[in-house]
């Protein structure tokens, strides 16, 4: 195909070619008004003379005809796995397929929507489109095919906002008439202080209400912990108690209705993170020595711990018979702390005391029944918890892991961490454990005894237990029998990893999830699942995996370090996984937690019809029965129209679209074609002239 066009390259400025063209046109008027002859072959020269200046070429073009590109989205985003419709979209595209190629002269351009996208933002079909269509002139688009369910999150505003003008054809999978019933939840928390209530707010809502209530179960950590009755469309507000520290699983579900198109909807999930409020410490220290305010320095470190310091100032052999309201400066409330006030503290510390008669056994009583009822208590004890005015001869005795012997060890020896305690969380991979001997500072003093109950993480002298953890009830106690470790803390040989220690005891006493010495963990990465099996028992027993409908796998769990044992599990479905090894159990979603792709899923056609008309398109649905059989248009090549669809059709826009494969170009204004006009011109207008001025008479020169 070839063009010809007229083009132009002024060899002057062309505000000097304007001047020279007004000039002209005054000096053509002119003659004309004093009937001079040869006036207008006169005005013809200097036309011809401007003309040459503007440099005018033909320009010839070898055009090479394009075909049309025709865009074909194709929905593939989570909802588009319900029902028939994945089976009615492979059947659309083999279709378009075959009727594109028998249209001819057509560049059909498959463009797949990513589910990766949907999961988290939608489905995002014109994103697509514009990334797929990048590398396209917009003159070239002949149309837009989407099959999709119609629940399109990322709709332009108008036509222009496409950027290329050619019709938008919607075919909409599933069918009509669809029922679906979710929940929505309208606000929900996502942190919240440990034994405080936090409260989430949802509806049901559902395509075909009947007026009837609507079961609410919801569950924290897989237990039921409130039941509910509500309306469709009805908010409610139902109050969660954060539970512990770390994540709060809480499920929030409705049953599942005949014929409704997924129960994916029908749960929502939210991770509640408990956070501790001010941690409530009370630390009790014994007689004066040179570790008492190692204790009390570590706490008042924290920010986070409001520590009630109850300190005891006279040795117990300065016992004289004065009367205790008179050995303190003001009075200490010790029947309140111990008493009516015990159970607000998160913790109680006792540092290296001995029963003096300042607290009434009846105080130990309340100490024991604390622990035993989930509080925890940390004995760090010295050479007077083996004598008989030790805390072992007191109530507390009953709690604590150790039993003296009577003997004291004084010799220098290094704690070493146990071969269980390479195990525990609490212990595992202190800082210069790996080192032979440990790569700390000595200790001098430790107080002997057998453990009767619990798990010594450490040992020191002779062998002997250093640290002691033990559950007692719903609590914990841990024991530590030297008053040394303050040597560590103030650099004594280097010192030792006293902040990691005394922390991670004080975590593992409040429950610390991640201290825990038996536990199942699991974390999403993307689709994968990477569990995690602590045991200081070496338990590795294959961990079950059940997915959100059901489906149930077996991961096998290999040894990664003392006490852990690691595997990992590939996912196909969102949602929320249950793992469990027999004896612990875990909740973990994978993806968002609601995601918004499901919160929708009820196919229609009207959410893209506004946008598919304007631009001389339309919506409908393809899907027949209840089936995957689908009736597809015809589909036609049209040109330029108002409309490019029927009842019975759908059409594309022909282009007429062509690249340039070569050019040619000719001067007008210059070389023998210019010369011969401008010579032409002022001939004639001589001749004209010439001939005007004999008729007057006139003769030669």
């Amino acid at each position: 195909m070839t063009r010809f066009a007229l083009s132009f390259a002024p060899l002057v400025p062309a505000a000097l070619l304007g001047v020279l063209a007004a000039a002209a046109v005054a000096v053509v008027i002119l003659g004309l008004l004093g009937r001079r002859r040869g006036t207008l072959l006169r005005g013809l020269g200097l036309a011809l003379m401007i003309l040459a200046l503007a440099d005018p070429s033909l320009v010839r073009e070898d055009r090479r005809g394009e075909k049309d590109v025709v865009a074909v989205v194709i929905d593939q985003s989570g909802s588009q796995t319900i029902g028939e419709r994945a089976a009615q979209t492979a059947k659309a595209r083999a279709a378009l397929t075959r009727d594109l190629a028998a249209l001819g002269n057509v560049e059909p351009r498959f463009i797949e929507s990513g589910r990766s996208d949907a999961e988290n933002d939608g489905t995002r079909l014109f994103s697509a489109l514009s990334s797929g269509l990048a590398d396209v002139p917009p003159e070239r688009v002949a149309g837009v095919l989407m099959v999709t369910d119609g629940v399109v999150d990322d709709i332009p505003p108008d036509p222009a906002a496409l950027g290329f003008k050619a019709p938008l054809q919607v075919l909409v999978t599933g069918h009509a008439g669809e029922r679906d019933r979710r929940v929505e939840l309208v606000e929900a928390p996502r942190f919240g202080i440990v034994g405080k209530d936090q409260t989430i707010s949802l509806r049901v809502l559902d395509t075909d209400d009947r007026g009837e209530p609507v079961a609410v179960t919801v569950r924290r950590d897989g237990v039921e912990v409130a039941r509910r009755q509500a309306r469709v469309g009805e908010r409610i507000d139902v109050p969660v108690r954060v539970d512990h520290a770390g994540p709060n699983v809480v499920e929030v579900d409705v049953p599942t209705i005949p014929g409704e198109l997924t129960a994916l909807n029908n749960k929502a999930v939210v991770t509640i993170d408990g956070v501790r409020d001010k941690l409530k410490v009370l630390l009790v220290s014994g007689e004066p020595h040179a570790g008492e305010r190692m204790w009390r320095n570590i706490l008042k470190s924290d920010a986070n711990v409001d520590l009630v310091h109850f300190t005891i100032l006279r040795p117990p052999e300065k016992q004289d018979g004065t009367p205790i309201n008179e050995l303190a400066l003001i009075a200490f409330p010790t029947g309140e702390l111990f008493g009516s006030k015990i159970g607000d503290f998160d913790l109680i510390i006792f540092d290296r005391y001995s029963n003096q008669s300042i607290l009434p056994y009846a105080y130990f009583e309340n100490i024991a029944r604390y622990v035993r009822n989930g509080g925890a208590l940390l004995m760090a004890v010295g050479p007077d918890y083996s004598g008989p005015d030790g805390l072992y001869y007191s109530p507390l005795g009953a709690i604590a892991p150790v039993r003296p012997d009577g003997r004291v060890i004084e010799t220098p020896f290094r704690p070493r961490v146990t071969a269980d305690g390479e195990k525990h969380p609490v212990t595992r991979g202190l800082a210069g454990s790996d080192a032979d001997p440990p790569a700390w500072s000595l200790w001098f003093r430790q107080v002997d005894g057998d453990a009767t109950k619990g798990m010594p993480v450490m040992s020191g002298a002779e062998g002997r237990p250093l640290v002691v953890l033990s559950r007692e009830g719903k609590g914990r106690v841990a024991q530590m029998l030297s008053d040394q470790i303050w040597l560590w803390a103030r650099g004594f040989e280097d010192g030792g990893p006293y902040l990691d220690l005394t922390r991670r005891l004080a975590h593992w006493l409040m429950k610390e999830p991640d201290l825990e010495e038996e536990a199942l963990r699991a974390t999403a990465r993307g689709r994968d699942i990477a569990i995690e099996r602590q045991s200081v028992k070496g338990i590795t027993a294959p961990v079950t995996v059940t997915a959100p409908s059901g489906a149930t796998s077996s991961v096998d769990l290999a040894a990664a370090e003392p006490g852990l044992s690691r595997g990992t599990v590939r996912t196909d479905e969102l949602g929320l996984y249950r793992l469990t090894d027999g004896t612990n159990s875990v909740l973990l979603n994978v993806g968002p937690e609601n995601p918004r792709e499901f919160q929708e899923v009820v196919s229609t056609t009207e959410k893209l019809r506004p946008l598919a008309e304007a631009t001389g398109g339309s919506a409908r649905r393809i899907g027949t029965g209840d089936g995957d059989a689908i009736a597809m248009p015809r589909l036609v090549a049209m040109h330029e129209a108002p409309s490019y669809s029927g009842s019975d059709y759908i059409g594309i826009k022909r282009t007429d679209s062509s690249t340039v494969a070569g050019i040619g170009l000719l001067p007008l204004g210059v070389g023998g074609i210019g010369l011969l006009a401008l010579l032409g011109s002022t001939v004639l207008a001589w001749v004209a002239e010439g001939r005007g001025f004999r008729r007057r008479g006139g003769g030669s020169l």
